[in-house]
């Protein structure tokens, strides 16, 4: 248990450096000086209330993932608001759990005062996950005009669903929306197998040699984090 609180420690440090851009020199506090290093930055880098609670909380998540859904449905249960079911089956969806936070995102819309865009982005990767390619496609059809479709995952949900019913132009059209540079690493990727598939090779291969230049690029950080998408990407390269 020691060990795991160490890394667990260890990490919401490293992510809480980069989300406040602080100085980089704290990285080797944080790894090399373990325990103090993390408490040292915490005390230094971390001071209010409110970030004491976050911390904790995010600690509590990493050992125990189960406790912050435990929490949000007492939560819930003492105060129905469309927040808190929101949240809740916000948690559902990352623990894996897609057939509940279905469920409260469904209740979730019965609310017509809020703005249901967002509950429906998360609707579509549950389905997605749950492999309904058809409420996912249902989904993707009904928010492909929202003005902030673009900037959501659902392009690519939307895609991948249509090239799962064989509608290959569309998933094309759906997929290419996602294929910007810089980001979206395992989504290209995806995309750079679909057009394998589908014998669009030339393409494939060009996305292929972008994503391969762009990794080159990466932070070691980002190469850590993206390791096993650069792995398949190189092992693609190398046989297409």
């Amino acid at each position: 248990m020691y060990y795991y609180f160490i890394i667990a420690f260890q990490a919401f440090c490293i992510y809480h450096l980069f989300k406040n851009k602080n100085s980089f020199y704290w990285i080797f506090a944080i790894i090399f000086l373990p325990l103090i290093g993390c408490i040292v930055y915490l005390v230094t880098q971390v001071i209010t209330k409110r970030d004491t609670e976050k911390i904790q909380d995010n600690l509590t998540t990493i050992i125990d993932p189960s406790k912050s859904v435990r929490d949000l449905e007492k939560k819930l249960e003492f105060t129905d608001t469309y927040e808190n079911r929101v949240n809740l089956a916000d948690a559902y969806l990352a623990s894996h759990n897609d057939a509940k936070a279905i469920e409260h995102y469904k209740i979730a819309l019965e609310d017509k005062t809020q703005n249901g865009f967002y509950v429906k982005t998360q609707m579509v990767k549950a389905y997605y996950n749950s492999k309904n390619f058809d409420e996912v496609i249902r989904l993707g059809e009904m928010l492909e005009h929202h003005k902030d479709y673009s900037k959501s995952d659902v392009p690519f949900y939307f895609g991948m669903a249509l090239a799962e019913k064989n509608r290959t132009a569309e998933a094309e059209t759906q997929l290419s929306a996602i294929d910007r540079p810089y980001s979206n690493y395992n989504e290209r990727l995806a995309f750079a197998k679909f057009l394998l598939r589908i014998d669009k090779t030339t393409k494939g291969k060009a996305l292929l040699e972008e994503l391969h230049e762009e990794m080159q690029n990466m932070t070691k950080m980002n190469q850590r984090i993206y390791k096993s998408t650069s792995l398949e990407v190189e092992r693609l390269r190398a046989k297409v």
